[in-house]
């Protein structure tokens, strides 16, 4: 199975905003004779304990916000079939009922899995990090570096998959909504002509 390079960037940045002051490390807080602390100091960088960055990946990151959009719009699929199935649903039980039932409870299954899939990226951002504040704790150790790539190289691996699961989630939603579509449209059924 080929798949394209993590492209991961486990080099340790300085800060942005790293400048060093002309008077050495600072003390906890700086202070002037009136107990203002300027401007200038006040975002100051430079007393921050690690203040590296690693970089995100930035294939990954546009990944993952393909999935939160196709997760968004199946769940906006998902509760516009469902209101459709609610308004249609007559009082009583009968078999056109118990269909619509069972189609709802897939879709409500359907909308599970694309709040996890979504979830999942959350996830995946937390475990990053702490793999990274390691990396920025301790650069001198290799493992972390790879540790960093592996993880992302997992992260495209479970991209892929999660929108295979999608994929699958819309082919199933699909054959239950054809193969019952006539039972969900008119759940009691046509049954005036033998009446009359």
């Amino acid at each position: 199975m080929s798949q394209a390079p993590a492209s991961t960037d486990t080099r340790v940045y300085p800060a942005p905003s790293a400048t060093a002051d002309s008077n050495g490390p600072a003390s906890k807080r700086k202070r002037t004779e009136d107990g203002i602390v300027p401007s200038s100091l006040a975002n100051d960088a430079t007393n921050a304990r690690y203040p590296e960055l690693v970089h995100a990946n930035k294939h990954i990151l546009k990944l993952h916000e393909t999935i939160k959009a196709e997760c968004a719009q199946l769940s906006d699929y998902c509760d516009k079939v469902k209101l459709w199935i609610n308004l249609t649903m007559p009082n009583g039980d009968n078999f056109g009922v118990q269909i619509q039932e069972e189609v709802l409870s897939e879709l409500i299954r359907s909308q599970e899995s694309a709040y996890n899939i979504r979830d999942s990226v959350r996830q995946n951002h937390l475990t990053r990090a702490k793999i990274c504040s390691k990396l920025i704790k301790y650069p001198n150790i290799e493992d972390y570096t790879l540790a960093l790539k592996e993880h992302d190289e997992k992260q495209l691996f479970f991209s892929r998959q999660n929108l295979i699961d999608i994929r699958n989630v819309y082919a199933v939603l699909t054959d239950i909504l054809h193969k019952n579509i006539a039972k969900i449209r008119s759940p009691r059924g046509n049954n005036r002509a033998g009446l009359y």
